[in-house]
This record gives C-alpha cells, sequence and structure tokens, in this order.
C-alpha cells in the first residue's frame, strides 16, 4: 500500500517511519511512503503558499492554488488514489475506519499548516476529512502519522503477529484487558492467579470481564454505543 503525505514539511514526517515495525515494513515492501510539498507547485515567485482570509480573521490559510495544483497531478497519476484530510471539523477516526482504509491501493493524507486550508480546495479534493480529537494542533502532520500507523498496523505482513490485532481495544466493543508479564510478584502487587495456571478458558472469561469494567471505568460511552447497536 502507498501513503502519500502533502505537506510543507516532510522532514517533520520522515522521521517516524525509520525505525521499528514500520520501517520494516517499507523494507520488505508491506508499505511505501512519499511526499508532495505544495510550495513546489507554488505560482508565486517567492514560492509563497499562504494567504490571509478574506473578510477577516487571526492568521493566515494555505491558499488554493499550489495545494489544488499539487492534489490534481497526484490525481492524474494515480486514478486510484484516496484523498484523506486532516481537520479538527472531520468525522472522529476510528478503528474500523483504520480497517476499511488498510484495503485501499493508495491514500493521500492531506496536512494542513497556519489556520487552516482554503474550503474550497477541500471542496474539490477530499474524499474524507477526519479528526483524531476535540483539540487543535499546530499542523497536520500529527493526524496524518497517527492515521497512517493506525492503517499501516492492518496491512497484511506488517505486524509480526497478526493475532494480536484481534484482542487490541477498539477491536470489538470494549477496550483491551490488563496484561502482565514477569515477575508475578512486583512491588507487592501480584496478579490474578487464574493466570498462572494455564486454563485458557478461564483466563479468556477473566479477561472479558476485566475488558468490561476497564471500559465502563474509562470509556463508559463505549458501552452505551454497544447497546445501541445490540
Amino acid at each position: 500500500m502507498r501513503f502519500t503525505f502533502v505537506t510543507l514539511f516532510p522532514q517533520i514526517v520522515e522521521g517516524y517511519f525509520s525505525a521499528s515495525i514500520l520501517a520494516r515494513a517499507i523494507e520488505v515492501g508491506h508499505m511505501a511512503i512519499d511526499f508532495v510539498n505544495p510550495r513546489d507547485y507554488s505560482t508565486n515567485r517567492y514560492k509563497k503558499v499562504d494567504e490571509p482570509m478574506i473578510g477577516g480573521g487571526a492568521g493566515m490559510l494555505m491558499s488554493p492554488q499550489p495545494l489544488d495544483d499539487a492534489l490534481t497531478s497526484l490525481r492524474e497519476a494515480s486514478p486510484d488514489a484516496h484523498v484523506v484530510f486532516l481537520s479538527p471539523v472531520g468525522k472522529p477516526f476510528r478503528q474500523n475506519d483504520a480497517k476499511r482504509l488498510a484495503k485501499k491501493e493508495h491514500l493521500v493524507l492531506v496536512a494542513g499548516r497556519y489556520e487552516g486550508i482554503d474550503e474550497r480546495i477541500v471542496e474539490l479534493h477530499a474524499d474524507e476529512i477526519f479528526s483524531i480529537g476535540d483539540y487543535v494542533l499546530t499542523g497536520g502532520e500529527l493526524p496524518a502519522m497517527v492515521l497512517c500507523d493506525a492503517v499501516a498496523r492492518n496491512l497484511p505482513g506488517v505486524l509480526g503477529n497478526s493475532e494480536s490485532l484481534e484482542t487490541e481495544s477498539f477491536e470489538e466493543e470494549f477496550l483491551e484487558a490488563p496484561s502482565f508479564t514477569k515477575p508475578d510478584l512486583y512491588r507487592e502487587k501480584g496478579i490474578v492467579s487464574e493466570f498462572l495456571k494455564g486454563n485458557h478458558s478461564k483466563i479468556a472469561a477473566i479477561k472479558n470481564r476485566m475488558a468490561w469494567a476497564k471500559t465502563k471505568y474509562f470509556r463508559p460511552d463505549l458501552i452505551q454505543r454497544a447497546k445501541a447497536k445490540a
């Protein structure tokens, strides 16, 4: 799968893919990343990519021409590209979205800067708009990396143990159950004794109850969502 980051600051993104699981996935060909800088498409003699907002307002907006030309060029070269804008006004990004997007051949992730992007470019090019949370960041690179990471983990071969996907938070309706490792006793804190006995059906049942309790405490909204689906 190919990920293209449309960003004014590709150096922010590059380092994240230089180590660990995603670096290995790129090395063996499970995924590929590349970058498009709208500044390279600016027709302004100074390669300017921002303009004041019409009607007033604090800060600058990414101007339409460089982004429009960059995305038009991408679509011409890759007609099946799925263009995603990252914005606080987008719909919340969920695990189901990550799994669905992992089936695409080419994801284009548009990272905004300044006070945002001229809305006409969003209307012209966005296939989807996602938000990673109800807060504002200085740029769209971090959300784009979050989305890429979440999607990439669902690609075949990226994780060494694909079974780990099945038990993680948000794969079902609940958060992942608490996990433990050696030693059995650490700073006077033990673990559930049944975990030491090797009865996997009992362990699974206990983990299910613990996952429910953890979800009820930390994310009661997920419990309500599950009830609404029932």
